[in-house]
């Protein structure tokens, strides 16, 4: 017969050792929280300050520090739909020429998503700058659908593009029409019962 042993307990030194670490439970519930607010809160929609701080959040507060709040969410989540939102801006921002370019190369092959999209011709950096931040404008509208619509095609034509460019990974023209679909998906839910 084996003698039973009461499981060791953490010491005083285990709970020192993760005093800086963050419980991801809380920070999930703080993304969810944080998502709620952009999105849910005070439709102030003619506050240019707002509207401009909420566009401008990933170059603010910095894309890793939403990546932590929000990047772990599911895609059919609010905070994992805003991740994809930010995410796509802030590359848009960072190489809108190679936007400029896989967008005017896709546009081709998805043209009921070019006019989702609605980049003004013709369709070069400045234009897919401008059309990004519009969207981004809509997170504290009253047609959130709308904007992950737009965001949807704009992703979906620009990862087209992508896949039929030369010098160009497809496994990163398949993430892109992937995040279409899911931003699509979730302009789906946001239309049937809002996103959580």
């Amino acid at each position: 017969m084996s003698e039973f042993r009461r499981p060791a307990m953490p010491g005083p030194q285990t709970f020192e050792a993760i005093v800086d670490d963050v419980d991801p439970a809380e920070l999930a519930a703080a993304g969810h929280r944080t998502a709620q607010l952009l999105v849910r809160g005070p439709r102030v929609t003619d506050d240019d300050g707002l509207v401009a701080r909420v566009v401008a959040l990933a170059d603010t507060e910095g894309l890793g520090v939403l990546a932590d709040l929000w990047s772990h969410a599911a895609h059919d989540t609010l905070p994992g739909t805003l991740w994809r939102l930010y995410l796509l801006r802030t590359w848009v921002h960072s190489d809108p020429v190679r936007a400029a370019h896989e967008f005017a190369t896709g546009r081709a092959f998805a043209p009921v998503h070019e006019v989702l999209a609605g980049v003004v011709e013709p369709p070069g950096p400045d234009e897919v700058i401008a059309m990004v931040d519009t969207v981004l404008r809509g997170i504290v509208g009253t047609d959130f659908d709308v904007t992950l619509d737009r965001a949807a095609a704009f992703a979906h034509i620009v990862g087209v593009g992508r896949g039929q460019l030369d010098d160009s990974d497809p496994q990163s023209a398949a993430r892109l029409v992937d995040m279409a679909a899911q931003l699509r998906h979730a302009a789906a839910l946001e239309r049937d019962h809002g996103l959580a």
